[in-house]
């Protein structure tokens, strides 16, 4: 549980307030419970940190304010549009005995063990948080989902996942779905065995060199076609020339 130092601001105007956040501090108010709202202060590089994680608004705080500390529940965080810098943040008192709705985070661990993600499956996530009707005392910081052993085909619904006591989900009407682990798109063909790769390898080799055999012995027999046709051809033109050369000069004319 992570404890934060806060501060009693008794700013009543827009100008007092905004002059705090020029100075590094966010304004926040503390509700809930029989006590009345206490406005606080709290520092922005802080509220900035605790930001960052992923559980901030289902993360019990502890607030330290000037001696006195009571647990709360960030419930409300407003940022500036342009700086995207926090500007308020609302804090509810844990109330023992009390119940509250929360969204929890779903983690998926063991993913390297999974028969199904190892053959191509994909984990398709339907929720990556689910609402959870929690005892404040007993807030679960995430909902675990084991993928070891687990094969495509399978469906990880809310029955399947283990609620801290006393933590149930707000949908009770049905056992939804959480995740699945669907077949790829593209299923892999298994790899050939090197032998028989190396194999198919020789036989397209002993193909390609009788396919090269026969293609060099067909241009050669039509080279040979070619020579002939030539030859024939230099023949009737050596005749043709011949009989030309005996014709008188009055023929010629």
């Amino acid at each position: 549980m992570n404890s934060i130092e806060a501060s009693i601001r008794n700013t009543n105007t827009k100008g007092e307030v905004n002059a705090l956040r020029s100075k590094g501090i966010v304004p926040a108010i503390v509700y809930g419970g029989k006590n009345q709202n206490q406005k606080i202060s709290v520092s922005k590089k802080v509220i900035k940190l605790l930001v960052d994680k992923e559980n901030f608004l289902s993360n019990i705080l502890t607030l330290n304010i000037e001696g006195n500390s009571q647990n709360v529940l960030p419930r409300e965080i407003k940022f500036d549009t342009i700086t995207d810098e926090p500007m308020h943040v609302d804090f509810l008192r844990i109330v023992k005995g009390a119940k509250i709705a929360l969204e929890i985070p779903v983690k998926f661990i063991n993913n390297e063990k999974s028969p199904g993600l190892k053959r191509g499956g994909v984990l398709n996530i339907v929720r990556r948080k689910v609402e959870l009707k929690c005892p404040t005392e007993n807030i679960p910081d995430e909902l675990v989902v084991d993928l070891e052993n687990k094969d495509i085909g399978e469906s990880f619904k809310i029955s399947s996942i283990k609620l801290p006591e006393g933590v149930t989900p707000t949908i009770q009407s049905r056992d939804f779905v959480v995740a699945t682990l669907a077949a790829p798109t593209i299923i892999k063909e298994p790899e050939k065995p090197a032998e028989e790769t190396a194999e198919e390898g020789a036989e397209g080799a002993e193909e390609g060199a009788e396919a090269g055999a026969e293609e060099t012995e067909g241009e050669a027999k039509a080279a040979e076609t070619d020579k002939k046709e030539a030859d024939k051809t230099d023949k009737k033109e050596g005749d043709k020339s011949k009989k030309e050369d005996k014709k008188t000069p009055t023929e010629k004319k």
